[in-house]
C-alpha cells in the first residue's frame, strides 16, 4: 500500500506539471499559472533525491517523461489534423527531449548540491531551447517565454530580451516558488529561522513577477506606434486545404483572390498581402513573367498605380547543367537534370519587377527530411502539404522585398513567424513591416491556429515593427508595434481588410544582437556539461 501511496503521489505530481503548463498556455489559458507549473517537478526530483534508493536516477526519468507528455500532448495535440504519424513522433521526440533537460538537472543536483543544481536549471532549459530554434530538428513552439503572448503588456521588455527572456523569467519564479512550498511543507529548518527565509523568499518572488510586468507595463504605455503611414490591406480566400486548394482550378482561385482584394484596395493602398501557397500552381522562376497567373496580376496592378502584392507560391528552379545541384535538389525522370521545389513569397510591383523569397525555416518532417544524409532514406514517408512532397529547397540570405518605392518588408512565412533570431536578420537589414504569410487551415478549427496567431505578437514586440498577417484559412490581421491586433478576420471566412499601419527603420537591442540569452545559455550548459563528464572520468584513473 506503502509503495502504491508513493507512485500515486509522483502520477499526481507530474500529471499536475503537465496539466498546469497547459492551462497556462496561449490563447485560452490563464497566464498566471505558469509561475508554479514547474514546481510540482520540482518537487518530484526533491523527494527522488532525498528518498537515496538505489536506481532513482534512472526511475526518476519516467516521471519526468510523463509530465512533458501530458504538457506537450494536452497543448498541442492539433497536429494529429495533418499527420497522425507524424504527430506522435513530433509529440513523442519534443517530450523525451524536455525529460532530458530535468534529468540533467537531477544528475547535477544530486552530484553538486542544491546550490549549483537549482542554478544550472534555467542553463540547460534555455540552452535546449536554443538549440530547438536553430537545429534541423526544430519544434520551439513550447519555448516558456512563448507563455506570455496572449498578454503582450506583461512582455514589452522582450524587445531586449525575446522571448528566452521570458523563459528565464518563468524558471526564476517556479524555483523560488518551490523553496518557499519547501519551507512551508518541510521541517528541515528550525522554526525561526524557517519563517525568515520564507518571508524572505516571498518578497524575492514578489518583486521578480510585479517589478517585469510594471515595467513592461510603463513601457507599454509610453512606447506608441512610431513611423511613417502605410496603407496597406490582406486577403483571406479561405479555400479548405484539404478538399479544395491542390485540386481546384487555380484560375478561380485568383479571380476571388482580386475580386476580394477590389474590395479594399484603392488608389493610395501601397501594399496588399495574400496568403502562403496562394498561386497554387508551381511556376518555374525562370518564366515567372510569362505565367498565366501573373499576368493577371499585373492586369490588375494597371488599376492600382502605388500597389505592391506580396503573396505566397510555389515555385520552382531549374539548375543549369554548370550550377551545383542543392541537397534538396530531385532529378527530373527524362533527363539528367535537376530542380528544387519551394515554399515561396513574392512581390509584384507596378513595373512588373518580380522578386522571389525562398521560406528557409522548414516544418521538419512535413516540409523537409531532417539531416538528409542520415534520415534521406525515409523522405519517401514526408507528409504531403502544399501540392507537393519531400524535402523542399531553401536559401541562405534574409532578403527583404523591396516594393517599388523603395519599402523593404520582411516576408515570414507561416512557422518562420515563430523564430524571433532568426527574422532579426531582415531587421538589421533595414525591413519597415513584417509581412506574415499562412496557410493554418491544417489543423481544423483547433488551438493551432490561434496559438500561431498570439506568437506573432511577440515579433511586433521583439521588433517594434507593424506586422500584416494573412492566412488562407485561420485567422487575418494587423498588429501594432506593442503587440495589439487589429481588424482580426474570423476562422472559415472569406474577408478582406483594409488600414494604414506604421513602419519605421528602428533596430531593436534584440534585432541587433538575437538570441543572446539563449547563446549564453548554451555554452555554459556545455561548458558544465563536459566538466562533469571530465570529473566522473577522472575518478577512475
Amino acid at each position: 500500500m506503502r509503495r502504491l501511496s508513493t507512485i500515486s503521489k509522483y502520477t499526481l505530481f507530474a500529471v499536475l506539471s503537465g496539466v498546469l503548463l497547459w492551462l497556462s498556455w496561449p490563447e485560452r489559458g490563464w497566464t498566471p499559472l505558469i509561475f508554479v507549473a514547474l514546481v510540482p517537478l520540482l518537487w518530484i526530483e526533491r523527494l527522488y533525491e532525498r528518498g537515496k534508493g538505489a536506481g532513482n536516477h534512472l526511475k526518476v526519468f519516467f516521471w519526468f517523461f510523463l509530465s512533458m507528455s501530458v504538457w506537450n500532448g494536452l497543448t498541442t495535440w492539433w497536429i494529429w489534423n495533418s499527420t497522425s504519424v507524424g504527430s506522435i513522433v513530433a509529440l513523442g521526440l519534443n517530450s523525451l527531449l524536455m525529460a532530458i533537460v530535468w534529468q540533467l538537472f537531477y544528475v547535477t543536483k544530486r552530484d553538486h548540491g542544491p546550490a549549483i543544481g537549482y542554478l544550472s536549471l534555467p542553463f540547460y532549459w534555455i540552452g535546449f531551447e536554443y538549440l530547438h530554434l536553430n537545429w534541423e530538428i526544430s519544434w520551439p513552439w513550447l519555448t516558456l517565454g512563448n507563455a506570455f503572448a496572449a498578454r503582450p503588456q506583461w512582455v514589452q521588455w522582450y524587445e531586449y530580451t525575446g522571448v528566452l527572456g521570458g523563459s528565464l523569467w518563468v524558471i526564476g519564479v517556479n524555483i523560488l516558488l518551490f523553496q518557499i512550498s519547501k519551507n512551508l511543507f518541510t521541517h528541515s529548518l528550525l522554526l525561526k529561522v524557517r519563517q525568515a527565509n520564507t518571508i524572505i523568499l516571498s518578497l524575492i518572488a514578489l518583486l521578480l513577477i510585479a517589478v517585469p510586468i510594471d515595467v513592461s507595463y510603463h513601457l507599454y504605455d509610453h512606447r506608441p506606434d512610431q513611423g511613417q503611414p502605410t496603407s496597406v490591406a490582406f486577403v483571406q480566400p479561405n479555400i479548405d486545404p484539404y478538399n479544395e486548394k491542390f485540386n481546384g482550378t487555380s484560375d478561380d482561385q485568383l479571380n476571388e483572390f482580386l475580386r476580394l482584394a477590389s474590395t479594399v484596395v484603392d488608389s493610395q493602398t501601397e501594399f496588399l498581402v495574400g496568403p502562403e501557397t496562394a498561386l497554387p500552381d508551381g511556376i518555374w522562376e525562370e518564366e515567372i513573367l510569362q505565367h498565366k497567373s501573373i499576368k493577371k496580376i499585373d492586369q490588375f496592378l494597371i488599376g492600382f498605380p502605388k500597389l505592391n502584392l506580396i503573396t505566397g507560391l510555389t515555385s520552382f528552379k531549374r539548375y543549369k547543367q554548370t550550377e551545383k545541384p542543392s541537397i534538396t535538389a530531385r532529378k527530373f525522370k527524362d533527363n539528367a537534370d535537376y530542380y528544387d521545389v519551394y515554399n515561396s513569397a513574392i512581390l509584384v510591383d507596378p513595373s512588373d519587377n518580380i522578386q522571389i523569397y525562398h521560406k528557409t525555416r522548414l516544418v521538419p518532417g512535413v516540409e523537409k527530411m531532417p539531416y538528409p544524409k542520415i534520415f534521406g532514406f525515409l523522405e519517401k514517408f514526408s507528409l504531403e502539404l502544399g501540392g507537393t512532397s519531400g524535402s523542399l529547397g531553401t536559401q541562405d540570405r534574409r532578403a527583404n522585398l523591396i516594393s517599388e518605392s523603395g519599402i523593404p518588408v520582411a516576408p515570414a512565412i507561416c512557422y518562420e513567424s515563430i523564430y524571433g533570431d532568426f527574422l532579426s536578420a531582415y531587421m538589421r537589414n533595414g525591413a519597415q513591416f513584417l509581412a506574415i504569410i499562412t496557410n493554418d487551415g491544417w489543423w481544423g478549427d483547433t488551438p493551432g491556429y490561434r496559438q500561431h496567431l498570439q506568437y506573432a505578437r511577440l515579433r511586433a514586440i521583439e521588433f517594434r515593427k507593424s506586422i500584416v498577417r494573412s492566412a488562407n484559412t485561420g485567422i487575418s490581421c494587423f498588429i501594432n508595434q506593442r503587440g495589439d491586433i487589429t481588424e482580426a478576420t474570423t476562422w472559415w471566412t472569406a474577408d478582406a481588410r483594409k488600414a494604414t499601419i506604421l513602419r519605421n527603420e528602428h533596430v531593436t537591442f534584440y534585432a541587433q544582437f538575437g538570441d543572446y540569452i539563449g547563446f549564453v545559455a548554451a555554452f555554459l550548459s556545455v561548458s558544465f556539461f563536459v566538466f562533469m563528464v571530465l570529473r566522473r572520468l577522472l575518478r577512475f584513473i
